[in-house]
């Protein structure tokens, strides 16, 4: 790989397991700054704050500023404030997300919304239903990310956004527009963030139906790495293939 290259990375699987660091990622993350390498780790989680992510990495080793973190939350507040600017919506989501949506000078409301925002939260009855109602009432419907499980508390698999997202849509009759990974909507505002361009740039992730397809979308260079989701006998199978298939980011030389 060029030493002018520009990297975006991915953060679950490719830095971090849960609350462990991968083995080499902070090796990796100090070689791209002492080569003064473009850089921004960007995830599909919407809960927590760019600090907030910071300050959880910084815990257990790896050296990552704020500004370098860009989440689906950021990407689906500059999608819908270039969409609406000063708008309001009725959002279902956690720190992250609400942050993301006051940052651009949205109204969180419940009444009339211009949109109705799904994120990443512990979902109840109420809230389902209210969202369902608001959407059928034609607020514009707009989820974080189509992941539909993740993490929870003791590894366990808990329902995730894309799940909620279903749900609502199976009420409703409306479909959501997901603006996180795959959609390269969220990869273009990463790039527009980090100000660098796309034939510059190499995403390196551990999913090949949302890092990699992400990537290929979006014009790239694809760097797979073994750490995460995805087995190597696994790859063969899609009809898209990554640039490069390492074992972690241990083996990148920036």
């Amino acid at each position: 790989m060029s030493s002018s290259k520009n990297y975006i990375i991915d953060m679950d699987g490719v830095l971090v397991h849960g609350r462990t660091m991968i083995p080499g990622a902070d090796r990796f993350i100090k070689r791209l700054k002492e080569k003064e390498a473009e850089y921004l780790v960007l995830t599909n989680n919407p809960r927590y704050t760019p600090a907030d992510l910071s300050h959880r990495l910084r815990t257990i080793g790896l050296d990552v500023p704020a500004e370098r973190i860009f989440t689906s939350a950021m990407a689906t507040a500059r999608f819908i404030q270039s969409q609406k600017p000063e708008g309001t919506a009725f959002v279902l989501g956690e720190s992250g997300l609400i942050a993301a949506i006051h940052g651009i000078g949205y109204v969180i409301t419940d009444i009339d919304p211009d949109y109705v925002v799904l994120g990443e939260a512990d979902y109840n009855q109420e809230m389902l239903t209210k969202a369902i109602r608001l959407v059928a009432a034609g607020a514009r419907f707009i989820a974080t990310n189509p992941d539909p499980g993740g993490s929870g508390e003791g590894g366990l698999l808990v329902a995730a956004c894309g799940a909620a997202a279903a749900f609502i849509e199976k009420v409703s009759g409306v479909s959501p527009y997901f603006v996180g990974k795959p959609n390269p909507l969220m990869m273009r505002s990463a790039l527009n963030y980090l100000d660098v361009h796309s034939e510059d740039t190499v995403m390196v992730g551990d999913t090949m139906g949302t890092d990699i397809k992400g990537g290929v979308e979006s014009g790239v260079v694809t760097i797979l790495v073994l750490t995460g989701v995805t087995r190597r006998e696994d790859v063969a199978r899609y009809p898209f293939q990554p640039s490069q298939i390492v074992n972690s980011v241990a083996d990148i030389e920036p």
